[in-house]
């Protein structure tokens, strides 16, 4: 039964999250020309449409979170919490960030709301225990990989698989081709992607700034670009590469322009995290690595992490469809080796296209935003009035 004045509320506490969301949002508006849309979330998701109540994904946590991460999270929950009891919206949508978004969800539900998930927290990889508590703080839960929705069902948590929203939009390789230009010419061109967060760069670029100066000198015709994600963490970068003996003169770099660099590059070294399907969208080649603590990891991480692989690819394909280094605990040697075997290897990038060939169809015929916005409406008990909207 449709309900008479449904509203939604998103809340998002990572810039991943503003860019899930905002696309999510877009379709919905799109539907829905008066549907109230509230959000706790970054600027992509104003754009699409949503009333802002408070923006949030600035400073994104990654790891153990500070005193301050702490006391600023408590008080937005309570923030959140009253908002809730207020306005009483029909669906919370929580945007991944599940350590955030489950005190909030559980704050939801108590107001009667219907609480639909879009990202499906990763329980398969890690603390697969807390399926109980997102069993009683989710109505539904939409997942953007493809193996998601199984794992969840099997386990009495409704689940659909709705896509990935990387791959909703075809890229315009022409406009791709003549931006990348600008970019350097070498026979060798490799990506760097050093992530986003504060934790992540001061983990992983080093590593990958060392590699890529010893990779240079067992390849006179290689040249690179990092691309980063915002100005702010390329200024962060680029302080951080003149604390280790400067900026290498082959090495460039560019602000939110990965699809660019991916475009141009003969393969790429980067994080692990969405970027991976990003690059694995445009079918190149990649090196997947991942600093992380080795006594926290011999101590506690190899004891919660329940997969064999943590790259997207791989755990996609079920097999290493890409090189992944994980854990890497110190020293540039493993990255350089991994990354020098690939560029020396045209088999090997043409057995990694392969496989991301694989991996990629698995996103064939469905439209993230779409499948998103329908479970959404049906949660909401709205009528639904999409239309058939082709993909691209």
């Amino acid at each position: 039964m449709a309900l008479p004045h449904p509203s939604i509320v998103f809340t998002a506490f990572e810039p991943s999250g503003d860019d899930h969301a905002s696309a999510v949002i877009r379709e919905l508006r799109r539907r829905h020309a008066d549907l109230p849309i509230y959000a706790w979330g970054g600027p992509k998701m104003e754009q699409a449409g949503a009333i802002l109540v408070h923006r949030t994904g600035d400073d994104a946590v990654v790891g153990f979170p500070g005193w301050k991460d702490i006391k600023r999270h408590l008080r937005m929950r309570r923030e959140i919490d009253l908002w809730l009891r207020g306005s009483k919206p029909t669906v919370h949508v929580p945007v991944d960030s599940p350590g955030a978004n489950f005190a909030i969800a559980k704050a939801a539900k108590r107001q009667g709301c219907r609480v639909v998930h879009l990202v499906a927290p990763q329980l398969w990889a890690w603390g697969p225990w807390r399926i109980n508590k997102l069993r009683r703080r989710t109505d539904h839960v939409m997942c953007l990989l493809p193996f998601e929705e199984a794992w969840f069902k099997v386990r009495g948590v409704p689940a659909t698989f709705v896509g990935h929203p990387l791959f909703d939009e075809q890229l315009d390789t022409a406009a791709l081709d003549a931006e990348g230009e600008s970019l350097p010419r070498g026979e060798v061109r490799l990506a760097v992607l050093p992530g986003s967060r504060a934790a992540e760069l001061r983990r992983n670029f080093p590593v990958m700034l060392a590699a890529f100066r010893e990779l240079s000198a067992g390849h006179p015709g290689l040249v690179g670009v990092v691309a980063a994600t915002t100005e702010r963490v390329a200024d962060q970068l680029q302080q951080r590469a003149r604390d280790l003996g400067g900026w290498p003169a082959n090495l460039d770099i560019v602000v939110a322009a990965t699809d660019r660099v991916v475009r141009w590059c003969t393969a790429a070294v980067a994080v692990s995290g969405t970027v991976s399907l990003q690059i694995a969208r445009q079918r190149k080649p990649m090196v997947i690595m991942y600093k992380t603590n080795e006594l926290a990891w011999n101590w506690l991480g190899r004891h919660l992490i329940t997969t064999r692989f943590i790259s997207l690819p791989n755990l996609i394909a079920g097999r290493e469809a890409v090189t992944e280094l994980f854990p890497y605990f110190k020293g540039h040697e493993r990255l350089t080796r991994a990354v020098d075997a690939l560029i020396s290897d045209p088999e090997a990038q043409d057995a990694q296209r392969r496989a991301i060939e694989e991996v990629c169809g698995r996103f064939a015929g469905r439209v993230a935003s779409s499948g998103a916005a329908d479970v959404i409406e049906r949660i909401a008990g709205m009528h639904s009035v999409a239309a058939v909207r082709p993909r691209g």
